[in-house]
């Protein structure tokens, strides 16, 4: 559809530092014009609903199950990515970092030509403007397999790389501190006997031992040079914390305690948690609670990670349980504070000369509905 001047009147619209009601216009370049007092001028009515930014999400590795539905099973990448788009869309995610696996397991289902494969799709979806949202890639990388840095040249020449996180998930640490918690997990999901999973766990910490030090330096390396921004993963201690400050991390996403998350936050980094966290009260894995976090002043951004709906939930959620935090500050951590992190200024805030990406939110009961999202002025769901 074409961009064209318009005027969104009876708006709640959620400022960076204030809510009021007024309205917003739109120009011919898709940039958000002025932003003034309730008026009747022709235009698009919000009916007294709250108009705010398009979402930005960092972290969503959602796309695999629109490709991979079920174990040998590959769905057209095409078609995935657009499934995966609209109900990215739909959640009033505007700008995504879609997250790709770059390391895995020797029995993996997907390995990295699929990966090749989805980036592909998206760069297809993009130039073929078939896609809703503005779409960026996050390689999500695990530093302890021995396949990694063979997996990441797939990726050596792409452009839409703009994040890359370090992943570590050995057992024995950060995510996974507790062997009977990474036990129950994996017998549950390979139908391992104790035998099996014994040798198993040997396996993965060996692999660790070898392979993830080296790997981690490689790829910092590789993404300073080429200006990719660098996330850490689930770190769990001071140690990993201050490893994540010499690699010239920007972004700690997911740390498992409160020890971490303080002194990433204090070190400059945008601590992410997942709205998931938010929305259930704690952590599916049993690690710190997101909304302790928040509390204590030590929670920057959220991702949706595996429900996209999750975000909006959660934001409005933040700004209703914590008496700290107003809604423009919650609303914060999923667009201007996210778009800050990763160094996208050209959005994430109801500000004139930003792109106006905006979403229309119903508040009913606890559960937000979208009802409208409009990308650099074009309406798109």
């Amino acid at each position: 559809m074409s961009t064209h001047p318009k005027t969104f009147k009876n708006a709640t619209l959620i400022l960076p530092d204030e809510v009021k009601d007024g309205s917003l216009t739109v120009g011919e370049n898709g940039l958000i014009g002025d932003i003034g007092s309730p008026t009747d001028v022709n235009g698009h009515d919000c009916d007294g609903d709250y108009l705010l930014p398009g979402l930005i999400e960092l972290h969503t590795d959602h796309l695999e199950t629109h490709y991979a539905p079920r174990p040998k099973v590959r769905w057209n990448p095409i078609a995935a990515v657009q499934a995966h788009d609209a109900q990215i869309a739909c959640a009033g995610i505007t700008t995504v970092f879609d997250a790709l696996r770059v390391g895995m397991d020797e029995d993996a289902d997907l390995r990295y030509p699929d990966m090749r494969i989805l980036a592909d799709a998206i760069e297809t979806g993009k130039k073929e403007n078939r896609l809703r949202a503005d779409h960026f890639i996050h390689l999500r990388c695990e530093v302890s397999a021995v396949d990694v840095m063979n997996a990441f040249k797939v990726f050596e020449d792409d452009d839409s790389i703009r994040l890359i996180s370090l992943m570590d998930h050995t057992p024995g640490q950060r995510q996974f501190v507790s062997l009977d918690a990474y036990k129950i997990y994996f017998q549950g999901k390979k139908g391992f006997s104790d035998a099996e999973m014994e040798a198993f766990i040997k396996h993965r910490q060996e692999s660790a031992s070898e392979h993830a030090p080296e790997n981690r330096k490689r790829l910092s390396t590789i993404a300073q040079k080429r200006g990719i921004s660098i996330a850490s993963h689930d770190d769990a201690t001071k140690a990993h914390v201050d490893e994540a400050i010499d690699l010239n991390t920007k972004i700690a996403e997911f740390p498992t305690t409160k020890e971490a998350a303080k002194a990433s936050h204090e070190a400059g980094m945008a601590v992410l948690m997942g709205a998931p966290n938010v929305v259930r009260g704690g952590s599916h894995s049993g690690n710190v609670s997101a909304k302790e976090l928040a509390e204590a002043g030590h929670l920057d951004v959220l991702s949706s990670d595996y429900i996209p709906a999750s975000l909006v939930q959660a934001a409005f959620q933040l700004a209703d349980d914590i008496a700290a935090i107003s809604l423009p500050k919650a609303i914060a951590t999923v667009t201007s504070t996210p778009a800050k992190a990763i160094g996208l200024n050209d959005r994430g805030l109801l500000e004139q000369g930003l792109r106006a990406d905006l979403i229309q939110v119903k508040l009913v009961g606890n559960v937000p509905i979208v009802r409208g999202v409009w990308r650099e002025g074009r309406r798109v769901a």
